[in-house]
């Protein structure tokens, strides 16, 4: 009998990952709460048991081996069914209780949604929600989330999907900002302002310049990956930068040119189908569609 054939215990799996996405064993430690020599530990433990190093060490720290790699997204897919039984168990399908999972873009998950939630979690105050801020899109097949809000349409089978419209991005900028530096007229005066933008190329980068708008990184006077950020430096008055309609309009911003630079991102809200009759998960299905479609008006 192998030494695998009695199974791998979970905590040291749980042990890995951590060390897989922190790069360290106190790191790690931080991530799951648990000592430092613990945590070295269970990877002790699995190395032996698997029989082969999982990580070497360098000066920037702990270096995945081959066999870590090819190990981690297996553990990753038990680490997300564990989530799932966790969440599935969390209370009755027939209850607007229990936890539930939400996977949204930066900018829709922190300035959107918790305005939305509220509502309905002074309702339902046994309701527990995890947002997870990412712009990739998460794997509802997969049950790394129950929901999520999509801003490509759906292309997988077995999804429950509501069209929300269209969210409309423009360009904008602070009032106090064109103060000092006055306002464009046309899409000629936008070298003479500070822009707000990205550090590389990107689909945004060329869509801009489709719609006739010349601009490069270099004209860049504040870039950013981040859309949080680059929302950040609009507010700050920094700059020329694109932000949602509805996020420019709540704050204050003025919008810019609406006749000549838009960006459409058509909206969806999706869950698994098997999660349709779960009343927790449909709650907030279904106040999301809502919320969100208030918001774009």
């Amino acid at each position: 009998m192998s030494s695998l054939d009695s199974g791998v215990d979970w905590e040291r799996q749980r042990a890995f990952l951590a060390v897989m996405s922190e790069g360290s064993l106190s790191a790690a430690a931080r991530r799951i709460g648990i000592a430092q020599p613990t945590v070295r530990r269970r990877i002790e433990e699995l190395e032996a048991q698997i029989g082969a190093p999982l990580f070497t060490r360098s000066p920037s720290g702990l270096l995945p081996t081959e066999r870590a790699h090819a190990l981690s997204e297996h553990a990753r897919a038990m680490a997300m069914a564990a989530d799932a039984f966790i969440r599935s168990a969390s209370a009755d399908a027939h209850e607007v209780a229990g936890t539930v999972r939400i996977s949204a873009s930066d900018v829709i998950a922190i300035e959107v949604l918790p305005a939305i939630l509220s509502e309905l979690m002074r309702a339902h105050p046994a309701l527990v929600i995890e947002l997870s801020p990412s712009n990739r899109n998460e794997d509802l097949l997969r049950r790394e989330a129950d929901i999520a809000v999509r801003m490509v349409p759906p292309r997988q089978e077995a999804l429950l999907a509501r069209r929300i419209g269209v969210v409309v991005l423009g360009l904008h900028a602070h009032p106090d900002y064109l103060a000092r530096r006055g306002t464009p007229a046309t899409l000629d005066d936008l070298p003479n302002h500070a822009l707000i933008g990205v550090e590389r190329d990107s689909p945004a980068l060329r869509s801009l310049q489709d719609q006739g708008f010349d601009v490069w990184i270099e004209d860049f006077a504040f870039r950013s990956e981040s859309d949080l950020a680059q929302l950040a430096a609009i507010r700050a008055g920094l700059g020329l930068g694109f932000c949602q309609t509805g996020l420019g309009a709540r704050d204050g911003l003025v919008r810019l040119l609406p006749e000549a630079l838009v960006f459409n991102l058509e909206t969806w809200v999706v869950c698994h189908e098997d999660l349709r009759n779960v009343a927790r998960v449909r709650a907030v299905f279904d106040a999301l569609v809502a919320g969100l479609r208030t918001y774009i008006g």
